[in-house]
């Protein structure tokens, strides 16, 4: 039997104008309502800004969070249902909202203040690497300071982290079919986010977890929670 899994994108995948086609539905109304009072701004001003706010990250994340949970909504509307729910990085909130680990109000909650910490983590870069040669990536991560594999996210793509001398001293030496620069504003799963990991610890221990209702595929651990 087939089994159908809703996976939900990070920061990098939002673009200009995303969610504008959802306003008029009585879901995206709600929840719009909701995270306006909650951030304190537009969110589909932000998306249809051509000034492309929407790839800041302070707007970034809240943005995708609230655009892919209508998404989920919307879907559950219409009869459908995941067998397992996952995300990547910032789509995992939106994975355990789905899942029914906590409200929309708590996961929007959460992401207003990764938003921030992380926006003010700034001094960083990411890019995505496909069709490389694993034993000289790993050699080259381990003579170069200041980048670190962040997502390992297959044989044949990862993504890596760092200062933007040490990313682009990567990018500039490997050998590999496609090297891409990431459209995000940091050095995000990397050690330059230890002290707002630090900083978000409160708010996140002070917001209840329940039992997944679907299976979650984590980020950390394969193995559904």
């Amino acid at each position: 039997m087939t089994k159908t899994a809703w996976v939900f994108p990070g920061q990098g995948s939002q673009s200009v104008g995303m969610g504008l086609d959802l306003l008029e539905t009585d879901i995206a109304q709600k929840l719009l309502e909701r995270a306006e009072a909650i951030l304190g701004w537009s969110v589909p001003e932000i998306c249809k800004s051509e000034e492309d706010k929407v790839s800041s990250t302070l707007y970034t994340q809240p943005c995708l969070y609230v655009v892919e949970s209508i998404l989920a909504d919307l879907l559950k509307e219409k009869g459908a249902f995941p067998d397992f729910v996952a995300g990547h990085s910032l789509g995992e909130y939106v994975a355990l909202y789905t899942a029914g680990v906590f409200d929309f109000d708590a996961g929007l909650t959460l992401v207003k203040r990764r938003s921030e910490l992380m926006s003010q983590a700034s001094e960083g870069m990411m890019a995505a690497l496909m069709g490389f040669k694993r034993p000289e990536l790993d050699e080259m991560l381990e003579t170069t300071e200041g980048v670190v594999l962040a997502n390992d996210n297959s044989p044949g793509q990862v993504v890596i982290s760092g200062t933007p001398a040490g990313v682009q001293t990567v990018l500039d030496t490997l050998k590999a079919k496609r090297k891409v620069a990431l459209n995000v504003s940091g050095a995000f799963h990397s050690p330059l986010m230890a002290d707002a990991a630090v900083e978000y610890q409160p708010i996140l221990d002070s917001v209840p977890f329940q039992d997944a209702q679907v299976p979650v595929l984590s980020n950390v651990d394969p193995a559904p929670m």
